[in-house]
């Protein structure tokens, strides 16, 4: 079972990100250079590619970080992240219809669910230790940066709630640190829901 939902959890990341990137340089308001920078500057696409890449490594037994304990915590609560800042805050800025429709839930709450499940199934107590999660952590603040500098040289923010030119640094700063906190949260909430799932159902 195992194996089936990391070969259908590949399918689905892998689907979405790729047809995402295909309507998205179909649909390109700029230069096609333009155009892939600005699609790896979302979160949504970068996370939903980590879980792609992740259940690949499931997949072909790789070894690497994406096979580290920790691993699948730290991926699981960033497409949470995903999923519960989409619902919560962008959704209601757009209407996607039509096969940009299907992606979007894919993206933004099919994927997102289908991890929660996979974690709360198969993940196991070296998952739960906090050195092994603590040096993903790396990777929001990295992209924050990187938002932030292109943003600086480009003038593209690709959300509008780390869009410097519209909330100034100081509110897009606190915005991030929010984010951070939740972030911290939810990684406290799937440490916590492991470890309850062990001690319930011992061995």
């Amino acid at each position: 079972m195992r194996r089936r939902m990391e070969l259908i959890g590949a399918l689905l990341a892998w689907t979405a990100v790729i047809v995402q990137f295909v309507l998205m340089i179909a649909n390109r308001q700029a230069g096609v250079g333009e155009t892939v920078v600005r699609f790896f500057s979302y979160f949504t696409i970068l996370t939903n590619t980590l879980v792609a890449v992740y259940f690949t490594y499931r997949l072909t037994g790789a070894r690497g970080t994406f096979n580290r304990p920790g691993a699948v915590t730290a991926i699981t609560a960033f497409i949470l992240i995903v999923g519960i800042v989409y619902q919560l805050v962008l959704r209601g800025i757009w209407t996607p219809t039509g096969l940009q429709r299907i992606v979007d839930e894919l993206l933004h709450s099919v994927n997102p669910v289908y991890v929660l499940l996979y974690f709360y199934l198969f993940s196991g107590r070296e998952d739960y230790q906090l050195r092994g999660i603590g040096p993903w952590l790396l990777y929001p603040v990295v992209y924050f940066g990187f938002v932030l500098l292109r943003g600086g040289v480009s003038g593209f923010y690709p959300y509008p709630f780390v869009d410097v030119t519209t909330l100034g640094y100081g509110s897009v700063v606190v915005n991030f640190a929010l984010l951070t906190v939740f972030a911290l949260l939810l990684i406290g909430l799937l440490v916590g829901l492991g470890r309850w799932k062990r001690a319930a159902r011992p061995g």
